[in-house]
């Protein structure tokens, strides 16, 4: 998967489900900064990070991280 594929989905969901930035931050441990360059596609995203962004979110690491259909 593309990382901007991953940061538009990470984005799209935490949106979806009412979180703000700040708000996911807070719940994963992780600094706003390190959100956002995950949202940007600037950072290279850790696998055990999207199992705590999926899991927080209340989706499947597999529909997280999902090619989206072409």
């Amino acid at each position: 998967m593309e990382y901007d594929q991953l940061a538009q989905r990470v984005r799209a969901f935490r949106k979806l489900k009412g979180y703000t930035q700040q708000e996911l931050a807070e719940r994963l441990g992780v600094s706003v900064a390190v959100l956002g360059s995950l949202e940007r596609g600037t950072r290279r995203p850790d696998p055990k990070l999207l199992e705590r962004i999926s899991s927080t979110l209340g989706i499947s690491y597999e529909e997280l991280t999902a090619e989206s259909s072409r």
